[in-house]
């Protein structure tokens, strides 16, 4: 322990890592290949650490298909624990993804719903997955997420990036709160230009790698590639909301989401989606630039997910995020007797879909309390 206070004090540079939870025990890193995680092992590396590291292997279901990078993040990977003295082992979880993260997220497109493949992925694969096959054997498990964790009264709470555009808090949302205790995000602290530098300063191998845009595990795969290739395509009709006039035909309703403007084919624009209807497959959109109808500010939560373990209840105050964005909306919480919750949001919310996760923080969004799924409207 006092080695490491030491280790820290000498360094003199930005580290929150808290030394008393890494004292004595067993580490894994889950090392991508992204210069993120890499970073990670070298911040243990400095401590004098030498974690296990871990790269979990996924990949298209037919390799020859589909554009991946995943040989050359496995490269990358075994070049950054070599450099570090760390083992690296391979560990397949191809089978739980496309059994689990796909069949989530097929079920809930085909349904009309907006599903979050990257948020499943986590509390499924990452945390899930590895942790059955592995993770078991080790007491903390670190990912190069910008999120943070802290100690207040007794529990362990997933708390903000001070990176508002990289902070992954909302990626985290859903895992389970035994997921949470084991979970330490060593480069939560830092903002992603800081990230950058220490890898540039460091000479490390992906110090200048661009970071992945695609699904989790699945590189630049396109998302619409990923669902076609499930679903292939139904086409149907796009309706005028306000007129009820036919003005062209979509390929598929799950290649759509409400709120959507670009890439609906439509001239005469801008078209924004409002509405879906699976039964009729029929795809409702409005005409603007602002249309009233792509806003709300109300709208329920079902199957709300706690993150911290003994907490059970929302404040009545909150902020929230419905998508990847660096903004939190103000709103407070009423609790419907059905056991779902309305979110009163203190703003109008653009392209609110039902089956997006809604992710709840603190009033100063800084303690992250979980997500729920936004449920359809009495009126939808």
């Amino acid at each position: 322990m006092r080695k490491l206070e030491k280790k820290y004090k000498l360094e003199g540079k930005k580290v929150k890592m808290d030394i008393q939870e890494l004292e004595g025990k067993r580490i894994a890193v889950l090392l991508s290949g992204g210069v993120d995680s890499s970073v990670v092992v070298y911040e243990f590396a400095r401590l004098g650490l030498h974690p296990d590291c871990f790269y979990i292997k996924i990949g298209p279901e037919e390799k020859e298909d589909w554009d991946c990078n995943s040989e050359e993040d496995l490269e990358m990977a075994t070049l950054v624990a070599r450099r570090f003295g760390c083992k690296l082992e391979v560990i397949d979880c191809h089978k739980e993804y496309w059994d689990q993260v796909t069949r989530y997220t097929m079920e809930k497109v085909k349904a009309g719903f907006t599903p979050n493949p990257d948020v499943m992925c986590n509390r499924l694969i990452k945390f899930g997955a590895f942790d059955e096959k592995m993770g078991h054997d080790y007491d903390l498990i670190a990912t190069g997420h910008y999120a943070q964790t802290e100690w207040i009264d007794g529990r362990k709470w997933l708390t903000t990036s001070p990176d508002p555009v990289k902070d992954q808090t909302d990626f985290l949302a859903q895992i389970y709160d035994w997921q949470l205790k084991k979970a330490i995000f060593p480069i939560g602290h830092y903002e992603k230009n800081e990230v950058r530098e220490i890898a540039e300063r460091e000479n490390l191998i992906n110090a200048h790698r661009k970071d992945s845009q695609g699904i989790c595990f699945l590189g630049n795969i396109d998302y619409n590639e990923y669902v076609r290739r499930y679903l292939g395509e139904q086409i149907g009709d796009v309706i005028e909301l306000e007129t009820g006039k036919k003005i062209g035909e979509h390929k598929g309703l799950w290649f759509h989401t409400i709120g959507q403007r670009k890439g609906l084919g439509l001239g005469g624009g801008p078209w924004f989606v409002i509405k879906k209807d699976v039964t009729k497959n029929i795809l409702y959109v409005s005409h603007g630039y602002d249309p009233a109808t792509a806003y709300k500010k109300d709208f329920p939560l079902h199957d709300f997910h706690f993150l911290t373990e003994g907490i059970t209840t929302l404040p009545e105050k909150i902020t929230f995020k419905i998508r990847h964005t660096p903004e939190y909306h103000p709103a407070t919480v009423e609790q419907l007797s059905d056991g779902r919750c309305l979110i009163h949001s203190a703003e109008n919310i653009h392209g609110v879909a039902p089956g997006q996760f809604c992710v709840v923080y603190d009033e100063h969004h800084h303690r992250c309390f979980g997500s729920g799924e936004i449920a359809l409207s009495v009126d939808e």
